[in-house]
């Protein structure tokens, strides 16, 4: 979960920008041989491990790379579970967009009118914002996660290893991101900001009387059969089967790394706080994509997307990024980074050709590569021996650290 999620960051370059229409999936005479590269290119690059599925018409590809624990050596699983970071957003749209579907609310309701008082101060005013503006980022609330005594606190080394364990709660991350002016004018504007989505976690509360997790799990994870989807509210550890977790913890990318597989997620809320795994993200991203989850009006207004300032031809939609890849192939779905763990969920418009991979580490490896390698058939550039930040190039990397 990060200021400019990893998606914008890694795919950016490989975008696009033209009017083209939507292209043809890749070539399979290859099948998924590109991909398997861009994994391996990944580990090569100084990521632990890496885990993919992908579905297209021929059917479920798995594959993994490298270590799932630096320690034993074990290798990443093709069943793991992670965590999935911002990806946790579409599926917190996705439930407002199912109430407003059901008559509860519009989401052209103004964030006051369910949460009388609560975005107030330093010039933030929710009778100005409306829930819509929550979901494609354009409210200007301040990114609770960018302060930088919350980053101190609980994103770089010495304050994540005191605190990784502490329990917060929505209403200190929004007085975090109200300590600050708002960036711009509600609608004036673009910035990601996680803020949004605690608060969209909480109206969802006010709506319906219960948990934002609750309604995720009886509207879309037992609907879906999503059995290795789960929100983890304050517990810290992972569900198995999963792999370690790493991360430099905002430090060099050549200091040591950190096994951070134990945190306690409640800081990233309903804006990233999930944990599923490759199988079950690409049903739930072909099933909205698809018009399974969605009335078709909700779901032409999760796909209305607004541009994202500073990366040409990425835009944003309602808890949906949509993005056209060098072959003119269009995705759509959303990143997710969170401590040693860095994901991607992608989809065709059409649902038939779908993929979700998992870095289980934070510092390292280009999904851009992923991506382009699975849905346009582009292998990454050959890779020499490994790279070794102690000066022997022969050297593993469990070896390392």
């Amino acid at each position: 979960m990060r200021v400019r999620t990893a998606l914008v960051g890694a795919i950016a370059a490989g975008i696009a920008v033209t009017q083209a229409g939507i292209a043809a999936a890749a070539p399979t005479k290859d099948g998924h041989a590109p991909t398997r590269q861009a994994l391996e290119a990944a580990v090569h690059d100084g990521v632990p491990g890496v885990t993919a599925t992908a579905v297209d018409r021929h059917g479920t590809w798995s594959a993994t790379a490298g270590a799932g624990d630096l320690r034993t050596g074990a290798p990443r699983s093709t069943a793991d579970r992670y965590r999935v970071g911002s990806i946790t957003k579409t599926f917190i749209s996705t439930v407002l967009l199912q109430l407003e579907a059901e008559g509860r609310l519009s989401l052209d309701d103004t964030v006051d009118t369910w949460l009388p008082g609560v975005v107030r101060g330093n010039g933030n005013d929710g009778t100005g914002i409306t829930v819509r503006q929550l979901l494609n980022h354009t409210s200007g609330i301040f990114n609770y996660t960018a302060d930088d005594g919350f980053g101190a606190t609980y994103l770089t080394k010495d304050g994540f290893l005191r605190h990784r364990y502490d329990t917060l709660t929505p209403e200190q991350l929004v007085a975090v991101a109200l300590s600050h002016k708002p960036d711009f004018a509600p609608g004036t504007s673009w910035n990601y900001s996680n803020t949004n989505y605690v608060l969209a976690g909480m109206v969802i509360e006010k709506v319906t009387g219960r948990s934002y997790a609750s309604q995720i799990r009886d509207r879309i994870i037992k609907p879906l059969g999503l059995h290795a989807t789960s929100l983890p509210g304050t517990r810290v550890t992972l569900p198995s089967p999963s792999s370690r977790a790493y991360s430099k913890l905002a430090e060099t990318a050549t200091g040591p790394t950190y096994d951070v597989t134990a945190l306690n997620p409640s800081w990233a809320s309903s804006a990233g706080e999930m944990i599923s795994d490759g199988s079950d993200l690409n049903r739930f991203y072909t099933a909205l994509l698809r018009g399974r989850l969605l009335p078709r009006e909700q779901l032409r207004e999760m796909r209305t997307t607004v541009a994202v300032d500073g990366v040409p031809g990425m835009r944003y939609g309602l808890g949906l990024l949509e993005g056209e890849l060098s072959c003119g192939v269009r995705v759509w779905g959303h990143d997710g980074g969170i401590h040693g763990s860095s994901s991607v969920a992608l989809t065709t418009a059409d649902g038939r050709h779908s993929l979700a991979f998992n870095f289980n580490g934070d510092w390292a490896g280009d999904a851009e590569a992923v991506v382009e390698a699975e849905f346009c058939g582009k292998r990454p550039p050959a890779t020499g021996p490994s790279p070794d930040r102690s000066g022997n190039p022969s050297q593993g990397l469990s070896d390392r650290l």
